[in-house]
């Protein structure tokens, strides 16, 4: 093991490293991953790596903190500390309950699948927009013009964003959450106006939705109130900042890569144009294959045993799903790309009381894309290399040339 370092990101510039991964599960599925030149904070980590551990860590929360533990005066769910009441705390991925639970339980009927079938028809109508336009290209960048597009407009839509500030709003989020020019617990210029830039965009925002609110999530988060207080006026700002990168971000990759998988499969790809019943199968497969969200920190609050291995009050422990989704143990053949898999019990959204928000909404944008690309697309191919993200917080890509052709 001495040669594995996940805190390299150049280990991850060509998609998730899967290889050391299949290592960790059958030598040491709870690693202590020692501090090395690139581990923020100086101190190591432990790895969770297979799929009975992980789910075991992520429902016992009590345990297992988004937040922080032990004698930290930080946390988070990243593998260097975020400071408390600014991150850690404040962000909603990165509460523990009982706030965590009732900010959840507030936007909670926003994404939930009743709702988002009120919009279902409009999404399938752009998403058809979408793609005939990317096919009269010829030749696109199958990730800005086709596969962000649907969750940029969709999340801008949720939100109460104007459509026409959605295109600034993802660059400044694809600047926060790459690591092209920098490395993991460094902050540059660029990333620092950028954050910036989004906080001053969703300050300017939430103070119009308070005094004009609408239905939408971002008029809620202003407007609504907690046992009668309002959401702090930090939470509102990272709330919004969240909801813009984690609305766009993974579902943009799931579509990339799950294309990229259907590319390499033309079967496939015919298959799915034949038998549109398919197509929710092979969403899933999607998501386990790209699990586009490798990991997410937890912090120990107590002594604790797990595999094996006494892990310590306020140690930090990784819990990375995208191994979890290529476990043997519950996969079958798990490196092989299967739209028919039965069960396909993946990790890709988490699991216990994090378990992802806005799952139902990545599910239908994925099906309401895929169904306008088979109805559309004949045939698909690589015209260059795919060039991924330089993170390994987020699995995902930043350019994609592909050539679509038109059915007949």
């Amino acid at each position: 093991m001495d040669d594995i370092d996940l805190t390299a990101l150049d280990r991850f510039a060509c998609g998730f490293p899967h290889g050391i991964f299949d290592r960790l599960r059958a030598k040491a599925p709870v690693w202590w991953h020692p501090p090395t030149a690139h581990t923020p904070d100086g101190e190591g980590f432990w790895v969770l790596s297979r799929y009975a551990d992980i789910v075991a860590a992520a429902a016992d929360a009590d345990t297992f903190s988004s937040r922080g533990g032990g004698n930290r005066s930080g946390g988070g769910t990243i593998i260097e500390d975020l400071p408390a009441d600014w991150a850690a705390g404040v962000l909603l991925n990165m509460m523990d309950d009982p706030r965590h639970a009732r900010v959840r339980r507030l936007l909670t009927p926003s994404v939930a699948p009743r709702t988002l079938r009120l919009i279902e028809e409009e999404l399938r109508g752009r998403a058809t927009a979408i793609v005939a336009a990317a096919i009269a290209k010829g030749e696109c960048d199958f990730l800005l013009d086709l596969a962000a597009e649907l969750p940029l407009q969709a999340v801008a839509q949720l939100l109460g964003v104007p459509q026409q500030d959605r295109h600034q709003l993802f660059a400044w989020a694809n600047v926060a959450l790459d690591y092209e020019d920098r490395e993991l617990g460094e902050v540059t210029a660029r990333t620092r106006q950028a954050v910036a830039e989004t906080r001053a965009y969703g300050a300017q925002l939430l103070a119009a939705k308070r005094i004009e609110p609408a239905e939408d999530l971002m008029s809620l988060a202003a407007n609504a109130t907690i046992d009668g207080e309002p959401l702090s006026d930090m939470e509102q700002a990272m709330l919004f900042s969240l909801l813009i990168a984690a609305g766009s971000e993974t579902t943009r990759n799931s579509i990339a890569l799950g294309m990229a998988a259907l590319i390499e499969r033309p079967d496939v790809w015919r298959r799915l144009r034949e038998d549109r019943t398919l197509v929710d199968g092979a969403v899933e497969e999607m998501l386990r294959w790209a699990s586009s969200t490798p990991y997410n920190r937890r912090t120990a609050t107590r002594d604790h045993t797990l595999g094996g291995q006494r892990i310590r009050a306020g140690d930090k422990v990784t819990l990375w799903w995208a191994s979890a989704n290529r476990d043997a143990e519950v996969f079958t053949d798990p490196h092989r790309f299967d739209i028919e898999r039965r069960p396909n019990p993946h990790l890709a959204f988490g699991r216990g009381g994090h378990f992802c928000l806005g799952s139902a909404l990545a599910r239908m944008e994925m099906r309401v894309v895929f169904t306008a690309l088979l109805d559309q697309v004949g045939t698909a191919e690589l015209t260059g290399p795919i060039e991924h993200t330089r993170s390994n917080k987020h699995t995902g890509v930043r350019h994609m040339p592909v050539r679509l052709t038109a059915v007949g």
